[in-house]
Formats: C-alpha cells, sequence, structure tokens
C-alpha cells in the first residue's frame, strides 16, 4: 500500500511527531470527498492481532481506563456495520464466499463504520479504539493469494492510525487459547482454502501463515509490537504506557 496521501513519513504508515500532532487527517490514497480539510482532534488507536490473542479483552480494558480518566471513547471492530455486519456474517455462515467478494464486503463494512462512526468521533475529538483494522484484512488477503494490488486500491481510503498495537503470539500459545473458549472454525482454520485432513492441522497451518503476514505489516506500516504470551494484566500495561504516550500528543 502506498504511504499515506500527503505525508512525508520514514515507513509506510508511520506518523512522525509533528503529524501527531496535526487534526487534519491522512489517507492511504486519495483523500475521499470532503474529508480532506475537516478538523479531527481525537485520535484513532488501533489493536491488531489474529483470532483469539485478546484483542477485544484488551480493548475493554482500554475503554474502561479512558472513561475513568474522563475521555470519551467509541470502540468500534468487524462486521459492525448496519449496512453489510448481518450479511457478512449470513454469508460466512454459507462457507461459500470466494475470496474477492468477501474482502470487497468487509472494504464495504469498514467504509460505512469509518464514514458514520470513526469519522464523526474523531471530529468530535473522541478516542476512537479500533477492533482490528484495515490490516487484518490484508493479511487474510495476502495468505489467500489476492491480489496485493487491487486490495491496496480497496482500501486506500481508509484514515491512517495515530497508532497501531499488535499483540504478537505464537500458535503453540494460542491454540490452547482457541480450544479453551470455543471450537475452531471454518474461516479461522483456513479451511476456505486449505486442503488439510482436520480442522486442527489446517487451523495451525493458517494461524502460521497469518502471524508470518502480520508480523510483516507490523515492520512496514511500524506497529508497536507487544507480547501477547504474557498476562493479561501484563499486556494491558504496556497498552496503557503507549496509549498515554500518543494522548500526551493529543491538541490541547
Amino acid at each position: 500500500m502506498a504511504s499515506p496521501n500527503g505525508a512525508s513519513r520514514d515507513a509506510d504508515g508511520a506518523l512522525n511527531d509533528g503529524e501527531r500532532l496535526m487534526t487534519t487527517p491522512k489517507f492511504y490514497g486519495h483523500t475521499p470527498l470532503g474529508l480532506g480539510k475537516i478538523h479531527m482532534p481525537g485520535r484513532l488507536i488501533v489493536i491488531e492481532g489474529t483470532d483469539g490473542v485478546g484483542r477485544s479483552t484488551q480493548i475493554a480494558l482500554l475503554k474502561e481506563w479512558l472513561e475513568t480518566q474522563g475521555h470519551a471513547v467509541l470502540d468500534t471492530g468487524f462486521r459492525r456495520s448496519e449496512l453489510t455486519g448481518d450479511g457478512i456474517d449470513r454469508a460466512m455462515r454459507g462457507h461459500t464466499l470466494d475470496h474477492v467478494t468477501l474482502n470487497l464486503f468487509y472494504a464495504t463494512d469498514f467504509w460505512d463504520r469509518m464514514e458514520k462512526g470513526i469519522i464523526p468521533a474523531l471530529q468530535a475529538g473522541m478516542i476512537v479504539l479500533a477492533d482490528r483494522y484495515i490490516y487484518s484484512i490484508i493479511a487474510r488477503a495476502r495468505v489467500r493469494g489476492v491480489p496485493a494490488r487491487w486490495l491496496d486500491d480497496v482500501l486506500e481510503f481508509a484514515i491512517v492510525p495515530h497508532q497501531v498495537f499488535y499483540l504478537d503470539i505464537d500458535v503453540e500459545q494460542l491454540l490452547p487459547r482457541m480450544l479453551a473458549n470455543r471450537e475452531l472454525d471454518h474461516w479461522e482454520s483456513g479451511e476456505d482454502f486449505l486442503r488439510r485432513p482436520d480442522r486442527h492441522s489446517s487451523f495451525v497451518v493458517y494461524q502460521n501463515a497469518l502471524l508470518h503476514e502480520f508480523r510483516n505489516l507490523a515492520k512496514q506500516y511500524r506497529f508497536v509490537t507487544i507480547d501477547a504470551r504474557r498476562s493479561v494484566r501484563e499486556v494491558f500495561k504496556n497498552l496503557q504506557g503507549g496509549v498515554r504516550i500518543e494522548l500526551s500528543n493529543m491538541p490541547g
């Protein structure tokens, strides 16, 4: 994906100190009509990572903590769009979606949430906590062989987050967590494109490939990587420290 529109960076997607203080949004491609010069004093903070790594738990803890500090917070995540959320769920239950259609569904879901939730919240000076962002779409698509240039063009309307925290884990630690909470499902095991003898082995192969892509994205976009193999409390303390730094860059 190209460097954010109108910005000079050391690496794709990384805001430098001067840009963090700005309230004009940056985008990964062409600026959507009407959004180029609007005032957005809020902060967009993304928590990324694979299924079962603990994103939702950390989002909930961060939201509670930020609200006790007096901040207004919006949390958002995949498939929460009123426009497409139910449709994606129904389509995925049928196990018949091809890779291009699925990514178009996700892109539509993301645009609807950005337009109706993320942008208004940032304009109002709120903290937006995103449980996954376009990087999850990219990682999943890369593993499935979706053309990178096509997907970059589809997602170029995305706002560049102020900070992305990536929760990193190994499959050896991830699998017991998943099995303790629920059965492995078709999509998180990569059964839509892998041909393995059983779901367990498919999960291991898919998640290893997915983690490889996430680690590449973490380098490319300069995520803050946090070791998610540790306890919930330890991970939360790391996230708190990173979020405090980001909030110190908010305009007064």
